[in-house]
């Protein structure tokens, strides 16, 4: 069998069609190699030998005992059989238990008198305790030296653990696995020889039979150390390729012009730009200026003013002639975005209006909910390049939507837009535009690499002058119900001092959120805590939650709604007499996350604070202290002080540290969700690698990928490393980095 193809072999070949069509469907196991990557989670150590009379409950142990007794009795009303064993060392007794078809071969072999190992966990049944189906040894007594060596070989060995589903167990997974092992030795190794070398590693073939069969704690390390290098390198590999073959793509440059749109803007400007978007700014300006597309990540901390710096790349790209798109996520956060860009503006957004300046552009905005009219005259100013920027949702993308000159798109909150949703976008400009994908959310920086990997990162960590701490306070509402009375009063006094206040729950609760199915909210919410306990009542909702503040705690405030579900002109108008300062306080959803920006609002309370992650309370903190008067947070929560729950919001408390916090979260949460279904391509090519955990792994592979790839782009010298890139980047995963 020729070298690759042992590993492309189907599995029902081996292990015949019931088996294969389990793990096809319950594992997405398909082929040899599929099962080869399929490594244990898990080691059991069979436990040194125990004596009978110490046995631990609820643990994995290895005895040897001899056989005092075995007997079949028969239950429900004789069509179930149980084999009954009992074993003693001389310290004590224990009952061993076999059901159904298990009782046949233990039957025969183990009769009284019959010395064995046996293995399994301890659990207690009428009141004796045994191990039901345990593994076992016999051992033959006559050679003593024998006997021993059997005993040291079965109690020392690694029992791998495998991903198993209800199916099909662990230990039948590791039956399967002895069957293909074998091609273990077929391989393919993806590392080049001198990388291979250089850095000491094991063999890959050698990697994959002590992973899935180690005869010591070293083994595994061994193995897992190989294998994370190899899924880190052949990933960041593909990564190095897409961003070299971006190199090789057409783009327009985008210069600045002297005295142009870019220079009348930045001379209005109140304030000094920061040291961070200066720096910034010029690594963009840089990229624009390049005949190649620019493909750049602007992460920054919530305020840190990343709108500004895409804003002055969005000018710097009409004043040489192109057009600007920024998508956003919402249709509250677009409205949001085109009132404070055409605010920063002024005049320098109603280019050939009347009281415009000639130095202007239009700055128009499209969203789905708009009426016939304004959309019908947002198209046309798009495609005769009367409006140099244009702000709006996921209705950019649509087929209708055609522009003059598109030179530059701006993704706003990456995590929510599928890549295919960027890709349309992208797909208008004659040529590929540049693009610049901004996030609020701070992400470690082997996530950055891993999951935007073909994006060149620059971070905003400074916040602008001006901008005032938060104090953040966990308030314990079950335990301490005064605590929350006194946020209330805390909230008032905001609203006396002629501030505003903010108060986020989990849930909108009306009738169309009701008649969805409780049973689909229950799940979900469930789902995001899962720690909670079910019985526990629905989430707070904004409509209640707005009704009893109106009638009790800050009766005579002027308290208003918002919500997703509002028609958006009533959400637009809401949002307006916020920002105005008519209304006091504002009660609502997670629309609020990003970009909503009221410096004069300075309070937040969040309801049912524990029913948010880490970094949805980050952002929605983010929301105050954007003036010169202090912010508050108060997180109110009825977790238990002990659960993960309240340790997740004391986190969020203690720091205001984005990247902090993003990394917390991403140890809590694992990566699953944090690489999310849009990267659903790396998250399925990573079985051993843990994005948070192998820092150095993933920069190190990232310098070994960019070398070689600058070396032989093609990687014509290593046919080996193609070969493992072409299994890796099947369908999916090649249009998941193409749309990167």
């Amino acid at each position: 069998m020729d070298r690759v193809s042992s590993f492309d072999e189907p599995l029902k070949k081996l292990l015949g069609g019931a088996t294969a069509k389990v793990m096809a469907e319950h594992l997405d196991l398909h082929t040899v190699g599929d099962l080869l990557h399929h490594y244990p989670r898990r080691y059991e150590e069979r436990g040194k030998l125990t004596a009978l009379a110490d046995l631990p409950l609820d643990e994995h142990v290895t005895v040897v005992a001899q056989v005092a007794d075995a007997r079949i009795l028969m239950f429900n009303n004789g069509r179930g059989k149980r084999l009954e064993v009992t074993l003693t060392d001389g310290s004590g007794r224990l009952q061993l238990v076999f059901f159904g078809h298990g009782v046949h071969k233990p039957h025969k072999e183990l009769l009284p008198g019959r010395q064995a190992m046996f293995a399994g966990k301890v659990s207690v049944f009428n009141r004796k305790m045994q191990l039901a189906h345990p593994t076992y040894q016999l051992l033959d007594v006559s050679d003593a030296d024998e006997a021993t060596e059997a005993v040291d070989a079965f109690a020392g060995r690694l029992l791998p653990i495998y991903p198993a589903c209800k199916q099909l167990d662990s230990w039948r997974i590791a039956k399967a696995v002895d069957a293909v092992l074998p091609s273990a030795q077929d391989a393919v190794d993806p590392l080049p020889a001198s990388l291979r070398e250089g850095r000491g590693f094991t063999p890959l073939p050698e990697a994959l039979l002590k992973v899935h069969r180690p005869q010591t704690k070293a083994d595994v390390e061994d193995a897992r150390a190989r294998l994370k290098w190899d899924e880190a390198f052949v990933l960041q590999v593909a990564l190095a390729r897409r961003r070299y073959a971006d190199t090789q793509l057409p783009a327009v440059a985008r210069r600045p012009t002297p005295d142009g749109l870019l220079d009348a803007f930045d001379a209005k400007l109140p304030f000094t730009l920061t040291e961070g978007q200066e720096k910034v700014s010029k690594e963009i300006f840089d990229d624009l200026a390049t005949e190649h597309p620019m493909h750049r990540l602007l992460q920054g901390e919530v305020g840190s003013g990343k709108t500004m710096v895409a804003l002055r790349a969005m000018l710097t790209v009409v004043d040489a002639g192109g057009q600007a798109a920024m998508l956003a996520p919402t249709e509250v956060l677009a409205q949001q975005h085109h009132r404070s860009i055409t605010e920063m503006m002024g005049e320098l957004a109603e280019g050939g209006m009347l009281g415009g300046s000639d130095r202007g552009t239009k700055v128009v905005l499209l969203t789905g909910s708009m009426g016939m009219a304004a959309r019908r005259q947002a198209l046309l100013d798009l495609v005769t390049g009367e409006a140099g920027i244009v702000i709006g949702t996921h209705a950019l993308i649509e087929d209708k939507v055609q522009f003059h000159d598109l030179g530059l798109v701006v993704v706003d909150e990456q995590h929510r837009f599928g890549v295919e949703q960027r890709d349309a976008l992208r797909s208008k400009g004659k040529q590929p535009p540049h693009l610049l994908v901004m996030t609020a959310t701070p992400i470690p920086r082997t996530v950055a690499m891993t999951v935007f990997g073909d994006l060149e990162t620059s971070v905003l960590d400074q916040l602008p002058a001006g901008r005032s701490p938060i104090a953040s306070h966990v308030v314990p509402a079950k335990d301490k119900p005064h605590f929350l009375s006194r946020a209330w009063e805390r909230v008032a006094e905001e609203v006396e001092n002629g501030h505003q206040a903010y108060v986020v729950c989990p849930r909108i609760g009306d009738d169309a959120e009701e008649a969805e199915g409780k049973g689909a909210k229950k799940a979900k919410a469930k789902k995001a805590a899962p720690e909670e306990d079910p019985e526990k009542r629905p989430p707070l909702a904004v409509l209640e939650i707005a009704d009893e503040l109106r009638r009790g705690a800050l009766a005579g405030l002027t308290v208003e709604v918002l919500h997703g579900r509002m028609h958006p002109d009533e959400k637009d108008d809401v949002m307006r007499r916020f920002a105005a300062g008519d209304v006091d306080v504002l009660v609502a959803t997670t629309v609020i996350e990003v970009g909503v920006n009221v410096p004069n609002a300075t309070a937040m309370v969040i309801m049912d604070a524990d029913r948010f992650g880490v970094s949805q309370l980050h952002q929605l903190r983010g929301r105050v202290g954007r003036g010169s008067a202090p912010g508050l947070c108060l997180l109110v929560s009825e977790a238990h002080e002990a659960s993960p729950a309240r340790a997740r919001l004391s986190a969020v408390a203690a720091t205001l540290d984005g990247f902090e916090l993003s990394r917390i979260d991403l140890e809590q949460r694992r990566e699953g969700d944090v690489l999310g279904q849009a990267q659903s391509g790396v998250r399925s090519s990573l079985r051993m690698l843990t994005v948070i955990d192998d820092e150095e792994v993933i920069a190190a592979a990232r310098e070994e990928a960019v070398a070689v790839v600058a070396a032989d782009p093609e990687l014509e010298q290593l046919p080996e490393l193609r070969t493992v890139l072409a299994a890796l980047l099947d369908k999916d995963r090649e249009e998941y980095l193409d749309k990167g």
